[in-house]
């Protein structure tokens, strides 16, 4: 008589500790990844920074899946190279890339806040293209972030031209294009199925497309090694290690440990730990006019993450889409 298989064992669960240490480090550290940004441009150009900090996080991401995961992860066929380029170049390319260009001018903080739009652009892009149901409460919230936005750079680029509209741009089109990327990856792309290969693939072809941008823009050829500083070394590492690799492994760790909508506090976490450090650091001004935007733009963000909490969330194709409606802002 054939016997009943015995089931399979549960995961234990995670300590409350450790996923409450895993989302303090995405408050901390990518809230601080604005500061740091800040800091490396100041004598490294902002293309071949970006293009040299993903280019080695992902080759310290690949050679890890070789040692400790080559027995679950599969060769990526062309197609999965493919998307994860596409990927990459949305994300690494179009949104780190921007970020570091615009903060050449623009203040940390304001960055920080500004980034925070992801989750209003990743709604409206998929209302548009994909067809999703936006809730009343999520249009509240992308009325909210749209206001909070104009509070925040109207008065500096149409009054007292204090904020270069270039900077700005960048910065707005930072998180337009993360939410394409983000999109595309969680409805479209075909992608390996192990995250860190995954995450590992499109920041070497996030990598290569700013490693582009930096010769076409004339960075490469007139970057001197030797005029970069100390602090704008320390803060590409910093950027490097504890941003891209310390971080990332956190989020996926914790991404399989946490509900979703906990982890995507950070969201509305981070610009305020980007603006408080500017303020600390770097003596950046922060105005009241200013914190009334901050506040405009995160009470948004909130609501759009309680809105999305109650739908049915969406395929989320790898936890290196770290921007995506359910984990909406990341540096």
């Amino acid at each position: 008589m054939p016997t009943r298989p015995a089931p399979a064992p549960r995961p234990r669960a995670a300590s409350p500790v450790l996923v409450w240490t895993a989302i303090l480090i995405l408050y901390v550290v990518w809230g601080s990844t604005y500061l740091g940004i800040r800091v490396a441009v100041d004598t490294i150009p902002p293309f071949v920074m970006a293009a040299a900090r993903f280019a080695i996080a992902g080759a310290v991401l690949l050679v890890a899946v070789a040692l400790f995961r080559r027995d679950t992860a599969t060769r990526p066929t062309r197609r999965e190279w493919r998307d994860s380029f596409i990927v990459g170049t949305c994300l690494m390319g179009g949104g780190m890339g921007a970020v570091a260009w615009g903060e050449q001018t623009v203040p940390s903080g304001i960055a920080g806040i500004l980034i925070a739009m992801l989750p209003v652009w990743v709604a409206v892009f998929g209302r548009v293209f994909l067809g999703e149901r936006l809730p009343p409460l999520a249009i509240v919230g992308i009325a909210a972030g749209v206001v909070g936005v104009l509070i925040l750079v109207g008065p500096g680029l149409a009054v007292d031209g204090s904020l270069d509209p270039a900077g700005v741009a960048a910065l707005i089109f930072s998180p337009m294009s993360w939410a394409a990327g983000s999109l595309f990856s969680a409805h479209r792309a075909r992608l390996p199925k192990d995250p860190f290969l995954t995450t590992a693939m499109q920041m070497v072809t996030g990598a290569a497309v700013l490693t582009v941008a930096a010769i076409l823009s004339g960075e490469l050829a007139a970057f001197r090694p030797e005029t970069v500083s100390a602090d704008s070394i320390i803060a590409f590492l910093y950027l490097t290690v504890v941003g891209s690799l310390v971080a990332f492994t956190a989020f996926a760790w914790v991404l399989r440990k946490a509900p979703l909508p906990m982890i995507a506090t950070y969201a509305f976490v981070n610009p305020i730990v980007a603006v408080f450090l500017g303020w600390l650091i770097l003596n950046e001004a922060v105005t009241p006019l200013q914190l009334v935007a901050g506040a405009v733009i995160v009470v948004g963000v909130a609501l759009l993450i309680l809105s999305r909490s109650r739908m049915s969330a969406p395929r989320v194709a790898s936890p290196a889409v770290i921007r995506d409606e359910d984990a909406p802002a990341a540096a």
